[in-house]
This record gives structure tokens, sequence and C-alpha cells, in this order.
């Protein structure tokens, strides 16, 4: 049997089954070849959004498209074996009503390959959410600060400080898990909030910014290894890739400048008496 034959690359019941448990690691990836370096050490591969600040230098994630993210997503299926790949649901592609949902979801699920997709919204969201579910996708809630709704949120800023806030972000965390998500990223909400939503409700909580009480942390891939210009306070650089790659360019740059760059002749040297 091929060693390829023996990975079983993991799904949604078996991250929703981690409630409680082992920490699950999620960061994101946008290409084949940085999903197979992060592969063997995730849990979850998220193919966010994000891609649209980190990829294409957009100010917001608003204007990302649902064919960006499938291809994106195809990209990162095809350089993974393990890890469940979770598809971030863009903008415009579910809101409308949960027929257009469901056909934005199929599209992903078909066309990519992946184990689930993602989408934001609590209570309003509910419905949709189930709707999906008992169709058989997948679903990741994501609730808290919500990157999407930026134009009315005006921006990006860490809730839940006061406990006289909780209240309907803790029904928000509630209704995704009622209407049947297998988890649920929490975003930018302070610590006792995070802890209390991931003790109420019977699914993995994924923080991001919301502290270690919850069930598992994802980080964006670019922001933790430095190559992001801009990143959240919370974001701790595990790598400074940016300085590195820079330095590598520049270097490179000024060997060819100098005519110094290896010609054909180190490659293919020339053989005696040709």
């Amino acid at each position: 049997m091929s060693v390829q034959a023996e990975i079983k690359r993991l799904t949604a019941p078996d991250m929703r089954a981690r409630k409680g448990g082992e920490p699950i690691v999620v960061l994101t990836s946008y290409h084949a070849h940085t999903a197979q370096l992060v592969d063997r050490h995730c849990d979850i591969i998220l193919v966010g959004d994000s891609l649209g600040m980190v990829m294409h230098g957009l100010e917001t994630t608003v204007p990302v498209t649902l064919d960006m993210m499938i291809l994106q997503g195809h990209a990162v299926m095809r350089g993974s074996r393990r890890a469940l790949v979770v598809v971030d649901m863009p903008f415009g592609s579910y809101e409308a009503s949960k027929e257009q949902a469901f056909h934005s979801c199929a599209r992903v699920l078909k066309e990519t390959g992946c184990g689930a997709v993602k989408l934001e919204g609590g209570r309003h969201m509910a419905e949709t959410i189930a709707f999906l579910t008992s169709r058989g996708v997948p679903v990741m809630g994501h609730v808290g600060m919500t990157p999407q709704a930026i134009n009315t949120l005006g921006s990006f800023k860490a809730l839940g400080r006061v406990e006289a806030d909780w209240g309907p972000i803790e029904d928000d965390a509630k209704a995704v898990a009622g209407a049947g998500a297998f988890a649920m990223v929490v975003e930018a909400v302070a610590e006792p909030l995070a802890r209390k939503i991931s003790q109420q409700v019977a699914i993995p909580t994924i923080g991001i910014g919301a502290s270690a009480a919850c069930d598992g942390q994802v980080l964006v891939l670019e922001d933790m290894l430095g190559l992001s210009p801009r990143v959240p306070k919370f974001v701790k650089r595990y790598g400074e890739l940016g300085p590195s790659i820079e330095n590598a360019v520049k270097a490179y740059a000024a060997e060819v400048r100098s005519r110094a760059f290896p010609g054909p002749e180190h490659v293919y040297p020339m053989k005696p008496g040709a």
C-alpha cells in the first residue's frame, strides 16, 4: 500500500469530536506550495477571503469573488493531503437567500473538492446554516467581529469588552451551534466572553484574537510569518520572512546588474574539445 493511500484526510465530524479535547490548529493558505508546508502540522487549512488583502492588496475582504475563492481552494486541495480544507464563502455569495447559499456552496464543494465551507453571521444566518447542513454541506460559522460587515461596523475593533454587550454575541454563537455548524470562528472578542461562549456551545470554537480560552486558534499565515505590512495587535509573528525575501531579491538584482549571475555554462558545462 502506498504512503499516500494510508493518509486519511480529516473531516468536519472529526473536528466536531475534538470539542474539549486537544486544541485545534488552523492556519490560512491560498497556494498549493504553502498548503503542502502547513498540511502536516495543521488540523484545518482555511482558504480565507483574507486572500483579497494578502494576495491582491485590497483594503477589505468585501470585493473578493466566488471565482477567486474556488481558484485558490482548488490550489490548496492539490497541495494538501491530511488537513480538513475549509473555504470561506465571500460577501454576496450566500446572504440573499438560503437557496443562493446552497448554490454557491455546492459550487465550492464540487469545484474544489474541499471538506467544508465557512460563512459569517449569527442569528440571522442560522436558518441558512440549518438549510445547508441538512443538505450535506458542512458549515463552519463565524461570530464576533465579522470582517465582511466592515462597511457597517466602521472599523476592525474588539467586541465584548463590557459585559453588558455580551448578550447578542452569545445569542449568535448559540444560534450557529444550534443550526448545525460543526465549529465556529470567534473573532476579536474579550477573553471572558470567549471563555463563556466556549463553555456554552457544544461545538469547537476557533479563536482569532479571542484568547486561548477557545478550543483552537487560527491565524493568517502571512501575518504570522512577517509578510504582511499591517497586522492586528493580537498577532504573534513566528517568523520574519519579509526582510529575508527582500534581502534575497536585493542580492539577486545585484548579481544580475553586475553580470555576475550564473550563466548556462555553469549548468551545462562544455565538453572538452567541443
